[in-house]
């Protein structure tokens, strides 16, 4: 019998500094998108609520807490590279804390920037998703020809 396809699910969370700046982080040293930014993302491990997971991405990447109802799903991207991926993207606008880089060891920058004027060193579908949410639009796909 063959083995049943599996899809990866992950958690990126917009976490919104008043309506126009959003926390980016650069990737370093993870192996994909290394160099470019990209929001507190990360895999929603088995038995995990999306927004449980989203919460916990915040703690470990940002040291901040997010209560499970200041938190909403605001898109969706099934997405295709080497595997095919199904990213569920969260806003939140309050949280507990001070924003620090966590993972210095996987980060080498955190930082507000203007939703309206992203750095050129985006990873790609993650500006697609950001662009998403400023035009309200809920699901996408990225990466299929």
């Amino acid at each position: 019998m063959a083995e049943k396809f599996k899809l990866i699910p992950e958690a990126h969370v917009f976490l919104m500094k008043g309506s126009d700046e959003v926390l980016l982080l650069r990737r370093f040293n993870t192996g994909f998108e290394d160099g470019k930014y990209s929001v507190i993302a990360g895999h929603i491990d088995g038995n995990e609520e999306v927004r449980a997971a989203a919460i916990r991405e915040a703690r470990e990447e940002a040291g901040i807490e997010i209560r499970t109802e200041d938190i909403e799903v605001v898109g969706v991207m099934h997405r295709k590279s080497e595997d095919e991926r199904v990213g569920f993207f969260l806003a939140a606008t309050r949280w507990h804390g001070d924003v620090v880089n966590a993972e210095p060891h996987r980060c080498d920058d955190l930082s507000w920037h203007s939703i309206h004027d992203l750095p050129d060193n985006m990873v790609p579908y993650v500006r697609r998703a950001l662009e998403n949410y400023l035009n309200g639009r809920f699901y996408d796909s990225f990466g299929w020809l």
